[in-house]
């Protein structure tokens, strides 16, 4: 039995709050992680950046945290979906100095048992593995593996977690100074930063649930994520109380007047800072004409012409998301470390 108090840490209105001191405390404690896993502060985003995505009444988050002599010292996250009974989400996160004394266990036990309780068959956490030496565990895709001597790999596997898929995170030089090709006969490019059109709310709703279901997900058995117009109109207006500017590319199929794909950059307001992929998604139904390396190129430009001076543009990929990691290429990103997506089954 863990001597470490766990305890859930409110998640404000808005981080100007009276009581939003252990929110951004906790936004904190994720970039100093994020920063020891992949050696880059690329990835780090502050309180104000991450609450908008705390705030989504179909997708609740809890965050809890554990105190050292009074400081806050090691983060957990649960989320689960609020019209799917099966799947939670869960990230326990804990800084350096304090690890190997029941803290991440102690946190782990507590957000298992809060999916538990929810009657929820499996948990899916998503945990950083650095390179290192030695055997390795392959993941059942195919594709990519991690070290199995990992503290997070053994960790994870002594809870009964297994490994289904790894992602890869990589990251492009700016300033872009690619060609943007021409679309192909029957597409035409449509762009906007902030927030969507009114007239292209119903496609968006519908590439964001097709985001869920259509991007590989192993044996996660990733669940729909539902989208309406009601749902991308409450984001936004969310959204658009952080920092971060969603600059967009969609490419609409001409004949039909309807969005066939989409892709989005997450803007930080600081030029020095690196800028984010979002969501790339091509529907099924329109791929094969070059339409994700037409996107994520006309982004890059988009980017360029409305919020020029970034470093840099980072992004994740599953490993076996070759399609995806083939645009990635070619167009000049470079590997910069992987993380492992483990699943718990609770029944």
């Amino acid at each position: 039995m863990s001597a470490f108090e766990v305890e859930e840490l409110v998640i404000p209105t808005t981080v100007d709050a009276s009581d939003a001191a252990d929110f951004v405390i906790s936004a904190d404690i994720r970039g100093d992680i994020e920063r020891e896993s992949y050696g880059t502060d690329d990835l780090r985003l502050s309180a104000e950046e991450l609450l908008p995505w705390f705030r989504d009444p179909k997708s609740p988050r809890r965050l809890f945290g554990v105190r050292v002599d009074g400081r806050l010292v090691a983060r957990a996250m649960y989320d689960h979906l609020v019209d799917e009974p099966t799947t939670g989400w869960a990230h326990v996160g804990v800084l350096p100095p304090f690890r190997r004394r029941g803290i991440g266990q102690a946190l782990a036990e507590a957000v298992e048992g809060i999916a538990r309780e929810a009657g929820r068959s499996k948990l899916v956490a998503y945990a950083p593995s650095p390179d290192a030496p030695g055997p390795r565990i392959a993941s059942p895709t195919g594709f990519g593996s991690v070290p199995a001597e990992n503290p997070e790999v053994r960790f994870l596997l002594g809870r009964g977690y297994r490994l289904e898929q790894v992602e890869r995170f990589s990251r492009l030089p700016l300033p872009f100074t690619g060609a943007v090709p021409t679309p192909p006969d029957g597409y035409r490019l449509q762009h906007w930063a902030g927030f969507t059109p009114d007239e292209w709310l119903e496609d968006m709703a519908q590439l964001y649930t097709r985001m869920s279901t259509d991007a590989p997900s192993a044996g996660l058995d990733e669940p729909e994520d539902v989208y309406t117009v009601d749902r991308v109109r409450v984001l936004e207006e969310e959204q658009a109380k952080s920092p971060l500017l969603p600059v967009t590319v969609a490419v609409e199929h001409v004949a039909s007047g309807r969005l066939a794909g989409f892709s989005t950059l997450l803007v930080p307001r600081e030029p020095s800072r690196a800028v984010q992929q979002d969501d790339t998604l091509v529907l099924s139904e329109h791929r094969g004409h070059r339409l994700g390396m037409l996107l994520k190129l006309a982004n890059l430009r988009h980017l360029e012409l409305v919020h020029e001076g970034h470093p840099s543009v980072t992004t994740f990929n599953a490993e076996e998301n070759r399609f995806m990691l083939d645009i990635n290429e070619a167009v000049g990103f470079v590997p910069l470390g992987h993380e492992g997506a483990w699943r718990l089954d609770l029944r």
